[in-house]
């Protein structure tokens, strides 16, 4: 991708966080998702490479800090979508 950015509901459905890009944008709208420490409620938010992602995940009690790695083409297989970020552990 020459633009250097992806949809963020796209790219965590590439990422595979969730099943369907619709459920990725649901969790979005909710307003708790963070992009480098600022929150965002818009499926659309451009993400980019070295971007840092805090998600809750359903349920609230864990939530999960993924810093982007590469943006993706499509939606692959789970090691391909595991190459999409780096989880950080704290």
């Amino acid at each position: 991708m020459t633009d250097g950015h992806r949809r963020l509901d796209l790219w965590l459905w590439y990422a595979r966080v969730a099943r369907q890009r619709t459920d990725c944008a649901a969790l979005i709208r909710k307003g708790r998702l963070r992009i480098n420490g600022q929150p965002t409620d818009k499926p659309h938010a451009r993400v980019h490479r070295e971007d840092v992602l805090t998600i809750p995940m359903p349920g609230g009690v864990t939530v999960r800090v993924l810093r982007v790695v590469a943006l993706g083409e499509r939606r692959g297989n789970a090691t391909e979508a595991s190459m999409l970020y780096e989880e950080i552990v704290e």
